[in-house]
């Protein structure tokens, strides 16, 4: 493998050394008027400095095999060129002066020769849903009010959108410039204003630099590379058609959770716990095996369509809530996307996508993870050895005869115990575990399974105060041992819909029910809460009672006996 990186003035980036395409694989033009405009803004303040040091705009990342020839593909920095293509028309188009114009719409159409037949081509070229659109309305000379006259009814895509406000964002503060001012910031952007550009001869080295991609663009990600890998290795006559099947995934789930897909991906195929970065493990454990039988279209088709789509019911819960065993499914995944960590997820995705069908299934089968889950959370099982038993209930899930009693699933009698001892602990000191535990402890006081809340905030809190002053009935009522013993356990802990108030915390038991622990219609918001307001007095026999009649709640539920 061999990378190249050098520095260079935009006026040798936007020349003939370089003939910039944007791949189809590649994410659309997507910089926003505020990333637009932060550009414009830095490009401003090193002219304010008015220093002669080369000022540096961040990098450039291209597949690029051969130094003489300028065809590059861009694999990052796609938005960082198009956004200073808009920027160089747009001053070129506000010029007064012809020879500045020319000079400037040079660097965006490289200028043809009529005389040798040889016409004028774009600098920049974008992908093919929008090179058309760019070329027409961005780099062709005195086109830029109709552009910023289009309707959002007359733009195809939410690049062209892109483009047109990031030209209307950029022409409105450029034209109350004076033409003196304009041309010291073309002049500064021309000659002193530098791009690294880091090249490489095929996209499988692209991970070796992406350390010096600029933190202001919109990174590539590991999902970014392997759609170059796969997307590449389809015929061609279909690689636009798989290529926008691709985006259309990306963009229904959000870059961010499509980005995690193909780290459950991986644990789905492989089975074995995570060991290197994902751009070296993935394409060893999951695409090779695809791109090495000529089955790339099989790897869209048969694993990332399905488990986009499966990951997409994951995390919106979206199923016909009009059916009771949906609607069930719909329960356990709400409670299992409160817990701390995503481990669990390749396990239920494996389960959505093979049984996408059967909700009888999914339900046991979902009950049975977040049984596993929920004790793996209140014994704080750290990750290694938490994911090693996802790992192995995965490795027994393809055994069709094991099913849903995958050895994996069940909790060993030493596990039961020590889950039981940590409920009966002081919960409230284990911060990622108390809210999870008192939510699942509501639900099922409410009797309404997958129960989810809209408050802004849900807050912890405890009966007993934890610092009760000396003259409070709290301390007429409660020993020091007593209090040190049942303050941050769980018969003492209740959940409220609002920010914790240190003086009312500290209220005697009566008016903490009524200003503290009620709405101001007077109800309580949870469940747990109400069973709290039910009683006349706090005292440490009421805390006990109560501590085993909600560890007992928990054990049923989670069959911890």
């Amino acid at each position: 493998m061999s990378l190249k990186a050098h520095e260079y003035q935009l006026r040798k980036i936007f020349s003939s050394d370089f003939d910039f395409t944007i791949p189809h694989y590649q994410r659309p033009y997507a910089w926003e008027t505020e990333q637009a405009l932060q550009l414009l803004d830095d490009l401003e303040d090193a002219l304010e400095r008015d220093l002669q040091d080369p000022y540096f705009l961040g990098s450039l990342v291209l597949v690029k095999p051969e130094d003489s020839d300028p065809a590059a593909d861009v694999i990052d920095g796609q938005q960082r060129l198009t956004t200073l293509s808009i920027l160089f028309s747009v001053l070129r188009d506000l010029s007064t002066d012809a020879e500045t114009a020319k000079v400037l719409a040079d660097m965006v159409l490289e200028p043809g020769v009529a005389l040798d037949g040889i016409l004028p081509k774009p600098r920049l070229k974008l992908r093919h849903q929008d090179a058309a659109f760019f070329e027409k309305y961005v780099q062709t000379p005195g086109k830029l009010q109709e552009l910023m006259a289009l309707t959002d009814q007359a733009l195809g895509t939410d690049s062209q959108r892109a483009l047109r406000d990031n030209t209307k964002a950029l022409w409105e503060r450029l034209a109350s410039w004076t033409d003196p001012r304009r041309n010291e910031l073309a002049s500064l952007a021309r000659v002193r204003t530098m791009l690294v550009a880091v090249s490489t001869p095929n996209i499988t080295s692209a991970h070796r630099i992406f350390s010096v991609m600029n933190a202001r663009g919109l990174d590539l990600t590991p999902a970014d590379v392997f759609k170059a890998q796969v997307v590449g290795k389809i015929k061609a006559e279909q690689q636009e058609t798989y290529a926008k099947v691709w985006e259309d995934a990306e963009q229904d789930l959000g870059r961010t959770d499509f980005a995690d897909l193909f780290l459950h991906l991986r644990m789905i195929v492989s089975k074995v716990r995570g060991q290197r970065e994902l751009l070296i493990e993935f394409p060893q454990q999951v695409l090779q095996g695809y791109l090495k039988a000529d089955r790339a279209a099989d790897f869209i088709d048969q694993l990332l369509l399905p488990y986009s789509q499966a990951y997409g019911h994951l995390l919106s819960q979206d199923y016909d809530e009009s059916h009771p065993q949906w609607r069930r499914v719909n329960g356990w995944l709400k409670r299992l996307t409160q817990l701390d960590n995503n481990d669990w997820r390749p396990a239920a995705l494996w389960a959505l996508r093979n049984h996408a069908d059967d909700p009888v299934f999914l339900d046991e089968f979902l009950s049975k993870l977040e049984r596993l889950a929920a004790s793996m959370l209140i014994r704080r099982s750290y990750t290694t050895p938490r994911v090693t038993r996802y790992a192995e209930l995965l490795k027994q899930l393809d055994d069709q005869a094991l099913g849903l009693d995958a050895p994996a699933f069940e909790l060993m009698p030493e596990e039961m115990s020590v889950t039981l001892a940590r409920l009966d602990d002081e919960l409230y000191l284990v911060r990622p575990v108390r809210k999870y535990v008192l939510l699942r402890l509501d639900e099922l006081l409410a009797n309404q399974p997958g129960v989810t809340y809209d408050h802004k905030i849900i807050s912890v809190e405890h009966v007993l105060p934890q610092n009760p002053s000396d003259n409070s009935e709290w301390v007429q009522n409660f020993t020091k041992e007593e209090r040190d013993r049942w303050t941050h356990r769980l018969g003492n802990l209740l959940l409220l819909n609002r920010a914790r108030n240190s003086a009312a915390q500290n209220y005697d038991f009566q008016t903490k029910k009524a200003k503290y622990f009620t709405t101001s219609s007077g109800s309580a918001a949870f469940a747990l809460t109400t069973q709290v307001l039910t009683h006349d007095e706090w005292t440490p026999m009421v805390i006990e009672a109560r501590q085993q009649s909600l560890t007992t709640m928990l054990a049923k539920a989670w069959r911890l006996n």
